[in-house]
C-alpha cells in the first residue's frame, strides 16, 4: 500500500498552515502522538526518578518504555543500550570523554569529511586531550560519496575508533555503513555512527550493522529536542562514566547523568508510537521480507514503517533533484543520478549562479518555503567543497509527509528567484 499523504498529515498539527516545511533535515513537525506523550507526561506524572509514590512510578515506567521502544526501533538487544540525552551532539561529547580514557599517545581516530561536526569535533578534542592522530577520509566531490578505498587503507592503521556517518546533513548521501563497519572491525577498531540525518528515512538494524555505537535526535524524527545513543551493552558496562557519586552503575542510568528531560523522553516513545501507527496502516506490503531476516511484533512492525518511507521517498527525492536542476543557474552538490536513488535521502543541497545562498533561502521563506542556506554544521562538507567564504548552499529537505505537489510549487517559487 502506498502511502496515504492526507492522513498522513493529519498526524502533523503544525502542517495545518500554508507554509511549505523543506527544513526537515535541520528538525521535522512533531507528530501528534507525540505532542500527546509530552502533554500527558506534565499533567499525569511529572516526578523525579525513584520515589516512592504514585507520580514518580508512572514516569518511571514510562521512561522504561521509552528505552524499549527504541531499543525495537534500532533492534538494539536490550533496552539498556539505549542511552537518552539533549541531543546527538551533547550525547558524543559525553560518551568521546568516557572512550577517551581507553586511549593511549599515537593511537588513531579516523574521522570523514562528510561528517556533521558533532561526529568530528569530540574526536578532535579528546585526539587533542590524548595525544593521538586523527585521520582524514575524503569523499568525491563530483557526486558526494565517501571514498571507501580511502577509508580501507585508513584501516590498514589500525585505528582504535572509526566515526563515519549513516547519511551526509548536507548532500544526502547515505554511506554503505555495514561495508564500513565490517572493515573497521576486522582492524580492531571501535565504530562509532551518526545516524541522525538517516533515521526519519529508513530502517535500522544496529545487530546487522554490527557497530558499537549509534547516535540519533527524535526532533529528527518527529518528536521533540532529545537524543538517543546506543551501545553496545559490554561496553557501556566496562566503560567509566563521568557522573556524580551518588548516581547508580546501573545501566542506562549510569550514562544518563543528572535529571534528564522526562516528558523529551516521553515525546520520543510518542514519535515512536507514531511510527507503529505508520508501519501498521502502510507497511504491509514490506512485512514478508522482514518476517523471513526473523522480525515480529513491534520489531517487524517498525521495519515495514521505514520501508514503507524510504519507497515514497524515492519519488520525493527524483522530484526534489529534478525540481532544482530544472532552474537554470543552479548546482547541485552531490549524487543526482536517478539509477543511484537508493544512495540518498530526499535532501538536495544547492547553489544558485550569481545568488547568496542566505538570500535564496530568505526569499524562499518570503514565499513560504522554508529551507536551510550556509554549511548546517557540515562544516568539513562546505569547506571540501571550496564554499565556505561564499555563502555555503541552500539545503532542501523533504520527509515523508511532503508532497509532490509542494515540490513543484517549490520549484515554481526557485525559478521566479532565479529570474529576478
Amino acid at each position: 500500500m502506498t502511502l496515504d499523504l492526507n492522513l498522513i498529515r493529519q498526524q502533523f498539527p503544525s502542517l495545518d498552515r500554508p507554509a511549505v516545511f523543506l527544513d526537515n533535515p535541520g528538525g521535522t513537525q512533531i507528530a501528534k502522538t507525540s505532542l500527546d506523550r509530552i502533554t500527558r507526561y506534565l499533567l499525569e506524572c511529572n516526578a523525579n526518578h525513584e520515589g516512592l509514590f504514585e507520580t514518580s512510578r508512572k514516569s518511571d515506567e514510562i521512561l522504561y518504555a521509552a528505552h524499549a521502544a527504541m531499543a525495537d526501533f534500532l533492534n538494539a538487544s536490550r533496552p539498556e543500550e539505549i542511552i537518552f540525552g539533549n541531543n546527538m551532539t551533547t550525547l558524543s561529547l559525553h560518551m568521546s570523554r568516557s572512550l577517551a580514557r581507553t586511549l593511549n599517545p599515537g593511537d588513531e581516530i579516523v574521522v570523514t569529511r562528510m561528517d556533521h561536526d558533532a561526529n568530528i569535533s569530540p574526536w578532535m578534542l579528546i585526539a587533542e586531550d590524548r595525544g593521538c592522530k586523527l585521520t582524514w577520509v575524503d569523499f568525491d566531490v563530483e557526486d558526494g560519496t565517501l571514498k571507501v578505498d580511502e577509508f580501507a587503507k585508513a584501516m590498514e592503521r589500525k585505528p582504535k575508533i572509526a566515526a563515519f556517518g549513516y547519511a551526509s546533513n548536507a548532500l544526502g548521501t547515505i554511506n554503505p555503513v555495514r561495508k564500513l563497519t565490517k572493515m573497521a572491525k576486522e582492524a580492531g577498531a571501535l565504530v562509532y555512527i551518526d545516524a541522525v540525518q538517516y533515521a526519519p528515512h529508513g530502517p535500522i538494524d544496529v545487530q546487522d550493522i554490527g557497530c558499537d555505537f549509534l547516535v540519533c535526535s527524535s526532533y529528527k524524527f518527529f518528536g521533540p529536542h532529545a537524543g538517543a545513543l546506543y551501545g553496545r551493552h559490554d561496553l557501556l558496562d566496562e566503560l567509566k562514566a563521568y557522573k556524580v557519586r551518588p548516581a547508580t552503575n546501573e545501566l542506562p542510568g549510569k550514562f544518563e547523568t543528572g535529571t534528564q528531560n522526562h516528558e523529551g523522553i516521553a515525546g520520543v516513545l510518542g514519535a515512536l508510537e507514531y511510527f507503529e501507527w505508520l508501519g501498521i496502516q502502510f507497511g504491509g506490503k514490506q512485512a514478508e521480507g522482514w518476517k523471513e531476516t526473523g522480525f515480529s511484533g513491534r520489531r517487524l512492525v517498525f521495519k515495514q514503517a521505514m520501508s514503507a518511507v524510504r519507497a515514497y521517498e524515492f519519488e520525493l527525492s527524483r522530484a526534489l533533484i529534478e525540481a532544482v536542476q530544472s532552474v537554470p543557474g543552479t548546482h547541485i552538490h552531490g549524487l543526482t543520478d536517478m539509477k543511484r536513488l537508493d544512495e540518498r535521502v530526499p535532501t538536495v543541497s544547492f547553489t544558485l549562479e550569481g545568488r547568496h545562498p542566505a538570500e535564496v533561502a530568505e526569499k524562499l521563506g518570503d514565499a513560504g518555503f522554508y529551507v536551510w542556506d550556509g554549511h548546517y554544521y557540515a562544516l568539513a562538507v562546505v569547506e571540501r567543497l571550496g564554499l565556505l567564504d561564499t555563502g555555503g548552499m541552500v539545503r532542501v529537505g523533504a520527509a515523508h509527509y511532503n508532497t509532490l505537489d509542494e515540490v513543484s510549487r517549490f520549484r515554481d517559487a526557485l525559478a521566479k528567484i532565479a529570474a529576478g
